[in-house]
């Protein structure tokens, strides 16, 4: 893995911990033409998992993971990221497989950042 993707990992995984208490135990990133896109692994909290015991709570978990880390990228991005890639930040996509605690962030930026 390069220093680049380990600085970008880095970054993610610390807001993820201000955000929700606590970082995901993997990530996996990978650069293609103007997009980063990560896979984060073991991202729940204790209460997250407990809260997601039901189908309603499954989905109330699921909205607050997608929705809040949407408008936080939407508000700014984290600190250092754009200087990682060298590019300015335009998008993200973000989904989470409550079940599986797999979620996928697809980073986009205004151009090529490999």
């Amino acid at each position: 893995m390069s220093a680049q993707v380990n600085r970008f990992n880095d970054i993610i995984r610390k807001l993820r911990k201000q955000l929700f208490g606590k970082g995901p135990d993997r990530l996996e990133t990978v650069f293609m033409q103007n997009m980063a896109v990560t896979t984060l692994y073991g991202n729940l909290t204790p209460t997250e998992k407990f809260i997601a015991g039901t189908n309603e709570g499954k989905e109330m978990v699921h909205t607050a993971r997608t929705r809040l880390i949407q408008d936080v990228y939407a508000k700014s991005p984290p600190e250092g990221l754009e200087e990682v890639v060298g590019a300015k930040f335009v998008y993200l996509f973000s989904d989470i497989k409550v079940d599986e605690d797999i979620a996928v962030s697809v980073f986009v930026f205004d151009r090529s950042i490999v």
